[in-house]
């Protein structure tokens, strides 16, 4: 996975000052999270589905040997074939092996984060095999040749303005006084584009929102229809999903359904879910000739069993996305990563390294937003604290903040020197607010006050003063 999280302060400054990105995520705070909230509103048994579906990950992760090849062997008994993959290099290896082995030349692809995880598009142009995104985001992104900047609305940064110049410099085959003022014109353009594509493609490559270990079965949900495409049209169908994807059953699978549309755009279902259980039969209608599941580690085994092991049970809905200030303020690409968000504050320093995404966990507010809305209730504040801590441990904070937490320990474990610490800092503050009762310029918090006025405390006294006084009274 490439990461490029050490520079996420001065992305997130580029970001900040980006007048269009403000715009883009302000519909964030009116779309995602305002249907979210109607949508469990609507489900009072929703709080009971969550703690089912967070049961049904915790058992899974305790036995992923056992329900893994369980799933294998279903898929194996379905006429499909599982490929194991241990890292990115080994999973792009195989995908490769596999459209080499068909005489692929153009492939088709479905939404799939662990593709972009694994870098699978690069790969694939290097070996001279042409291939092309079919979610609308995901196509807009590869145009543009940028990273996703959400999970779920990978173009959410791109303004319509932009998409339609997109469009009118790779579709050189249309008219070029053609009117693209109109969210639908884009649409039908974008159809007509990768109708072809959908058509001609021999091999179709998709993700998977879940794997059914009791039938071999790959669920896949969207709201385009264009996995369905990817995975029926071509003779060779691929999936490329981690090994934290896997559910026991059915029944478990129908669980986390109902949990995840609701959480991730506050519908009741996506409009498509799709089960891709091996390859066609002789009886069916349509479907591949050739059925391939290539299961991605990627990092993920070193994760059980340690104080990380709740983060593979995100079902990649992107509440905590969704509803972080953090991300409101600087969107996905800041973070240099593929995961942005607190998901992808914990995450991506456990698939490459603490050393290279330290600097994400402290992009951090701890509100808690993140936890509360997550629909398997991941404690992200607990582990972004955790890789705080394994930071310190290691030496990596810059000197100036060890030096400023030093201060502060100091301090704090001397309460008449922090008493009168704070009354000074209070008094000092105060003063230098004047008659506005805000500071606009404060020594060492520049970051601060150069966007924002600091509130002076109140006169009255610290809050341990007020408390002596009450109870004295």
């Amino acid at each position: 996975m490439h990461v490029t999280s050490r520079e996420f302060g001065s992305n997130a400054r580029a970001a900040v000052a980006d007048a269009n990105l403000r715009q883009s995520l302000a519909t964030m705070k009116t779309g995602f999270r305002a249907r979210r909230a109607e949508a469990v509103a609507a489900l009072p048994e929703f709080e009971a589905l969550r703690d089912a579906g967070k049961a049904i990950k915790d058992h899974t992760l305790t036995h992923l040997d056992h329900y893994l090849e369980r799933f294998e062997a279903k898929v194996t008994e379905s006429g499909g074939h599982v490929h194991w993959a241990g890292d990115a290099e080994a999973a792009c290896r195989t995908v490769i092996g596999i459209c080499r082995a068909h005489g692929a030349r153009l492939v088709t692809k479905g939404k799939s984060m662990v593709t972009e995880e694994i870098g699978l598009n690069a790969a694939l142009e290097k070996n001279d095999i042409d291939s092309v995104e079919t979610d609308l985001g995901e196509y807009i992104i590869q145009l543009r040749k940028e990273q996703p900047s959400h999970i779920i609305a990978p173009a959410i940064h791109v303004r319509k303005a932009e998409v339609a110049d997109l469009f009118r410099e790779h579709h050189l085959e249309f008219d070029a006084g053609r009117p693209l003022d109109e969210p639908r014109a884009l649409l039908d353009e974008a159809r007509t584009v990768l109708r072809e594509r959908f058509l001609s493609a021999d091999v179709g490559i998709t993700g998977a929102n879940m794997l059914v270990a009791e039938t071999g079965s790959a669920v896949i949900v969207t709201n385009e229809g264009n996995a369905d495409l990817t995975q029926l049209l071509p003779r060779v169908h691929v999936v490329v999903a981690s090994i934290d994807k896997v559910v026991p059953a059915l029944d478990d699978a129908a669980t986390i359904l109902r949990l995840l549309a609701r959480s991730a755009t506050g519908q009741v279902m996506s409009t498509y879910t799709t089960l891709a259980t091996g390859p066609r039969r002789a009886d069916d209608a349509d479907g591949p000739e050739h059925f391939h599941v290539v299961l991605v580690d990627n990092g993920r085994s070193r994760l059980l069993g340690s104080p990380f092991q709740d983060v593979l049970r995100c079902i990649r809905c992107a509440a905590c996305i969704n509803h972080c200030p953090i991300y409101g303020a600087v969107g996905g690409h800041a973070y240099g990563s593929v995961y942005p968000g607190p998901i992808g504050s914990v995450l991506t320093p456990a698939l490459s390294s603490v050393e290279e995404a330290g600097s994400l966990p402290n992009a951090s507010t701890l509100c808690g937003r993140c936890e509360a809305v997550c629909p398997m209730k991941i404690p992200l504040p607990r582990m972004l604290r955790q890789w705080r801590e394994e930071e310190v441990d290691r030496n990596l904070t810059p000197e100036s903040a060890r030096q400023a937490l030093g201060l502060w320990a100091f301090a704090a474990r001397r309460p008449a020197v922090y008493r009168f610490g704070t009354a000074m800092a209070g008094r000092l503050l105060r003063l230098m607010a004047g008659r506005r009762g805000r500071v606009r310029r404060l020594p060492f918090a520049g970051a601060w006050t150069r966007v924002r006025d600091l509130p002076a405390p109140e006169p009255g006294g610290s809050f341990m003063s007020r408390y002596k006084s009450g109870k004295e009274q």
